[in-house]
């Protein structure tokens, strides 16, 4: 197996399998492939624990069914490009080499890797789209590739230090790293801070893989520039726009 990762801005990631290797990825991440590619997709594979597995992945914000691609007769490519501007990471996992990713971060990987759910608590109908905050975890043994979005920050951080981070800006880090959701105290806070108020608070020894664009946060600035359907909702628009422009000025 060869890979490379082709373009700078929306990168791609190429993979080229030799007769009878394999890559798996969610369904649906697929870009192109060559004609020796063949697909399978299905809920149980060698790393992925069976149909626990699958409902490991599930619960940890991933899909019921994963694909294999699979090169037959001769050797042959898939490629699987980023669905928002960021960059693609390799990791290799394996014993004491286990990875918490955010809930979109798994692009591919070889046939022995297992996700699963890492982290799942609730922040609030105004987070993430009232979903709450999950966090995969990468296990098993082999190569997998990531998906962060925005520019791409790596931290190493040292026994007891601390990062507080917007929950969205967690792209990765390594299971050594405590982590959990804190609260910024103060009544300010919470009305001016929209969901500034939740901070994840990240305690080394290990490293961190953080990205500007979280896509909760670029939802929200879309969200602003979408069309209304009735003179009503215009208004209301206009209204709560202004509103909204205010407290963020604040």
């Amino acid at each position: 197996m060869q890979t490379r990762i082709l373009g700078t801005t929306l990168p791609v990631l190429e993979v080229t399998l030799d007769p009878d290797e394999s890559v798996i990825s969610e369904a649906g991440e697929l870009s192109w492939m060559t004609s020796s590619i063949q697909l399978k997709t299905h809920t149980q594979f060698a790393g992925g624990g069976g149909i626990f597995g699958a409902i490991k992945r599930v619960a940890g914000g991933g899909s019921l069914f994963m694909t294999e691609y699979r090169a037959v007769g001769a050797p042959g490519s898939v490629s699987f490009a980023t669905k928002l501007p960021g960059h693609i990471v390799p990791v290799e996992v394996g014993a004491g080499q286990e990875y918490m990713i955010h809930r979109h971060g798994f692009l591919c990987g070889t046939p022995q890797i297992q996700i699963g759910v890492g982290f799942q608590q609730s922040l609030g109908a105004g987070i993430f789209g009232g979903e709450g905050f999950l966090l995969q975890r990468l296990s098993g043994t082999g190569t997998a590739w990531l998906e962060l979005s925005g520019e791409l920050v790596i931290k190493d951080l040292q026994p007891g230090e601390n990062l507080r981070v917007h929950p969205g800006h967690v792209g990765a880090f390594q299971v050594g790293v405590s982590f959990q959701i804190t609260t910024v105290p103060g009544i300010k806070n919470l009305i001016f801070g929209g969901d500034g108020i939740f901070l994840a608070s990240l305690t080394g020894p290990g490293r961190i893989w953080l990205q500007t664009l979280p896509i909760s946060r670029l939802a929200q600035e879309i969200m602003e520039y979408m069309p209304v359907q009735s003179s009503q909702a215009a208004e209301g628009g206009v209204v709560g726009g202004i509103v909204g422009s205010i407290l963020k000025g604040m």
